[in-house]
């Protein structure tokens, strides 16, 4: 199976250059870069951004530059979009991926044993539609989580009518919520499949095997970027 990795990117962001801030020593975008660049199931790397600074940075790491058009740099593009794109780029350099490792410039919570284990699962099982990491989150159930009526008060989100839910959170099913680091994906079960996937990630199909991981984050402040470097120093990762 041919496997591509690609790193996304764009320079409009209410944290200046968040991609390329320095994350000990090296641009924030490195880390998830390197990340899958050291899986040795990955055979091809692109980078897709407006931003040229993200791009060179991205490319100083291996990966193959695709500017986007303007309109996919805006904060309304959708992933979605972004992906297509870069698939119709590739596929003008022979690039036709069967599972596409889709890498967020602003997260360095990644580790290579995750990228290998999403491939591997796919590989593996060629139902999935996706692999994905996942953190348990059972403070922040959807079942304890309230919408604001338009009388001002607050409701539900479901109907419980006739129901008893626990105020116990380890009663409750388990709640995982999506991680925004990494994404691989089984092309052909997701992105290019005639059914329609779960929103609002309608991309990954709906066949999406998890990963469980204990913490991931992103960056949209400084503090991120403090809470990158010591998350990569406790794990021990560097390249």
């Amino acid at each position: 199976m041919k496997i591509s990795a690609l790193l996304t990117g764009r320079g409009n962001n209410t944290l200046k250059d968040k991609n390329i801030l320095p994350v000990l020593g090296k641009p924030l975008l490195y880390y998830p870069a390197m990340a899958a660049k050291t899986c040795s199931l990955i055979t091809d790397f692109y980078v897709s951004s407006d931003d040229e600074k993200i791009l060179n940075a991205a490319a100083d790491c291996g990966y193959k530059k695709i500017v986007r058009p303007n309109e996919l740099g805006l904060p309304t593009a959708q992933h979605k979009d972004v992906i297509i794109h870069a698939l119709s780029e590739m596929k003008k350099d022979g690039v036709a991926p069967d599972i596409l490792v889709v890498l967020l410039a602003n997260s360095g919570i990644v580790k290579t044993e995750w990228i290998c284990e999403s491939i591997e699962n796919l590989i593996n099982n060629p139902n999935l539609s996706a692999s994905v990491p996942v953190m348990l989150e059972m403070d922040n159930h959807p079942y304890r989580s309230k919408r604001l009526r338009e009388d001002g008060c607050l409701d539900t989100w479901f109907d419980f009518r006739g129901k008893s839910i626990s105020t116990n959170r380890q009663d409750l099913p388990m709640n995982f919520v999506l991680c925004h680091n990494f994404w691989t994906l089984n092309l052909k079960n997701s992105l290019y499949s005639k059914e329609e996937g779960q929103q609002p990630w309608s991309f990954m199909g709906n066949n999406i095997k998890p990963i469980i991981v204990k913490e991931s984050f992103d960056v949209h402040t400084e503090e991120d970027i403090l809470k990158t470097e010591k998350w990569l120093q406790l794990n021990n990762i560097s390249y």
